[in-house]
């Protein structure tokens, strides 16, 4: 078992991700607002169940339910992928803008040592990008995706190098 590690910002603690937590990680992936500005569509209720029960039996993934002055406020993984690390996060709307994203992108860095990371962000995903701007992340390339509305998508490509603190 994985201890909730110590507490940063507004309260903010890491700790392991329980069944209890995804009826909301489901309800927070919902949000319209959310879903346009990270640029990725709401899972159905099964079809999230689903990816989730993968990702918690994936062996190389790292997750963590974000908590926040007591509740979930979110989750953050890394997974590999075509040989390199990723990061991403997702946090409900109502703990946007209180530096709750970016104290859990600093612990989580803290406890994951591996670099070089990556992040995949949205260009018009302002906040995103600052969160990672914050934790060092630097822009390494641009990317298309298939975005929501069918229109291909613009994305920044952001990298924690070796060299990097990551705080």
């Amino acid at each position: 078992m994985i201890p909730a590690i110590h507490p940063m910002a507004n309260d903010t603690i890491l700790r392991e991700v329980r069944q209890a937590d995804l009826p909301i990680f489901y309800t927070q992936q919902l949000e319209p607002e959310a879903t346009q500005m990270a640029a990725f569509p709401a899972r159905a209720h099964d079809a999230f169940m689903a990816h989730w029960a993968k990702t918690m039996a994936g062996g190389s993934n790292i997750i963590r339910t974000i908590v926040a002055d007591g509740r979930v406020a979110g989750n953050i993984v890394c997974w590999e992928q075509s040989g390199s690390r990723q990061v991403g996060y997702w946090l409900g709307k109502e703990y946007w803008g209180r530096g709750i994203a970016s104290a859990a992108l600093a612990l989580f860095l803290d406890e994951m040592k591996i670099r070089p990371l990556y992040a995949h962000v949205a260009k018009g995903n302002a906040a995103s990008m600052r969160v990672l701007q914050k934790c060092s992340f630097k822009i390494c390339g641009e990317d298309t995706f298939p975005g929501t509305d069918g229109a291909p998508g613009e994305e920044f490509i952001m990298m924690l190098s070796a060299q990097d603190r990551g705080k």
